[in-house]
């Protein structure tokens, strides 16, 4: 006759349900936070090199429109993007909300900016 195996599944852990309910909620609450806020733009060392050498000074509240519009634009799908403002040309990978690149707008004047997919002009 065939012989028949019998293995024991063991038994999960016990947890209170107040437990679960309280780890859920605060789960949640932290992604829906998290998904809610803008992420925080960043600047690459070339980018920060080139804007002290240019001498572009942006304000924070610049900073945050820039990092507001770019966040909008990774929403829409864009991986990387000019960013025009009065006065700087910026390329911002929306992916990694990472300032790539800067330089003021006259030197912007005559280049020809590739292997972006979108362009953020700001006033």
């Amino acid at each position: 006759m065939n012989k028949i195996n019998a293995h024991r599944i063991p038994s999960p852990p016990l947890i209170r349900q107040g437990q679960i309910q309280a780890q859920s909620k605060q789960s949640f609450f932290e992604h829906l936070q998290q998904a809610t806020q803008p992420e925080k733009l960043k600047i690459s060392k070339h980018a920060n090199d080139r804007l002290q050498e240019r001498g572009i000074q942006m304000t924070d509240a610049e900073w945050a429109r820039i990092s507001e519009k770019v966040d909008e634009a990774k929403r829409k799908g864009i991986r990387d993007s000019l960013v025009l403002t009065d006065q700087a040309a910026l390329i911002v990978s929306a992916k990694n909300s990472t300032v790539i690149t800067a330089m003021n707008r006259m030197e912007a004047k005559d280049q020809l900016f590739t292997n972006i997919d979108g362009t953020i002009l700001l006033s």
